[in-house]
């Protein structure tokens, strides 16, 4: 099987293409109209005792949303080599009455041009694109589990991309975020208007995919100040079976009164397919810099996380996912199963796409 069937028997599996489900209602004349969404709901419990300011909390069971959302997505053709597009994005609480609006949230809001030719550009609200070409391999899980840059890294509005064609399997992308102090009283912040820049390669030949990226972490965006980066690939073993392996670090600002720390993360993990069952498991060491939120000296630590998921028909799918942000390293003298399970976090719940 090539590399592109895997990734989609795999995503396939998991559950998480929208595409797969959309529904076509429109579709003539270079005009088309896809209407997309989830119903997804679990119970979840345990996780982290303290908060990061030190107090103590719940970890009891509860029924929870597992981000249900209703998507548009547009496209239009020009001609033969350009199509414009558009796609909204909104999500709401799928397992209880809500009733301030009818969604929570705009989760994605944007629009653009694809040419064949020379690439894609696109401006408003989207994923970040350190995401969707880096750290996607490791963003397997439903919940919980990525430790790598996710989605809203200094993404999430206000930004404009840029990608090429697939060039002999190599695609390069960057994407600015704005931040900007319009309408805002004098003084402004002491940074003022700000860019944030991420960019990168990406290489995909037969099994292999591999990608460099980076990002200006800046502090408006909840970064440190300083520059990310990465370098993450996954490979097609078999049919069946995807390794992933990849690291990301960023460097760290002295300045005490940010508590944004550097780090170095090295990530390890696979997924296996067999049938309508996907099974993914990811290991995490972590190494970080600085002081903690504490005054502590941060130390290395370890992050782990298993999910399985059962396909009950094309539409329908149900899963399980435990991890572990912070997992005690192992002393055969020392360490519990109490302290193994500590802070482990669980989900388990079904999805339905439309």
């Amino acid at each position: 099987m090539k590399k592109t069937l895997l990734a989609t028997a795999i995503i396939g599996a998991l559950g998480a293409s929208a595409a797969a489900q959309a529904a076509t209602v429109y579709d003539q004349d270079g005009t088309k109209l896809d209407v997309y969404g989830r119903i997804a709901m679990g119970i979840a419990g345990g996780g982290p005792e303290f908060n990061d300011e030190g107090q103590e909390i719940d970890k009891s069971p509860e029924f929870v949303d597992v981000y249900s959302r209703l998507g548009l997505r547009m496209s239009q053709e020009v001609n033969s080599d350009l199509t414009a597009f558009g796609r909204l994005e909104w999500r709401f609480k799928g397992d209880e009455r809500y009733t301030e609006s009818g969604f929570t949230e705009i989760r994605q809001s944007y629009l653009g041009l694809q040419s064949k030719q020379y690439g894609t550009v696109q401006a408003g609200n989207f994923d970040s694109f350190y995401n969707q070409f880096v750290s996607l391999p490791f963003d397997v899980y439903i919940d919980r589990g990525l430790e790598f840059a996710g989605h809203p890294k200094q993404s999430r509005g206000d930004s404009i991309g840029y990608y090429t064609p697939d060039l002999q399997g190599w695609t390069a992308f960057l994407q600015l975020k704005h931040y900007s102090e319009r309408g805002e009283l004098e003084p402004v912040r002491e940074e003022g208007n700000v860019v944030a820049a991420q960019g990168g390669v990406r290489y995909e030949q037969g099994p292999v995919t591999v990608a460099l990226g980076f990002v200006d972490d800046v502090q408006r965006g909840g970064g440190n100040g300083e520059m990310l980066g990465g370098l993450i690939g996954s490979y097609a073993v078999n049919d069946q079976l995807s390794v992933r392996l990849g690291y990301e670090g960023r460097e760290n600002n002295e300045d005490l009164r940010l508590r944004e720390n550097g780090y170095d993360k090295v990530g390890v993990g696979a997924t296996y397919t067999t049938g309508p069952w996907a099974f993914t498991g990811d290991y995490y060491h972590v190494s970080r810099d600085g002081i903690s939120p504490e005054g502590e000296e941060n130390d290395n630590s370890n992050a782990w996380s298993l999910g399985s998921y059962y396909k009950v028909s094309s539409a329908f799918d149900v899963f399980v996912e435990v991890a572990d942000g912070d997992a005690p390293s192992i002393n055969r003298d020392e360490t519990t199963l109490s302290d193994l399970t500590d802070n482990v976090y669980w989900l388990t719940g079904a999805r339905y796409h439309f």
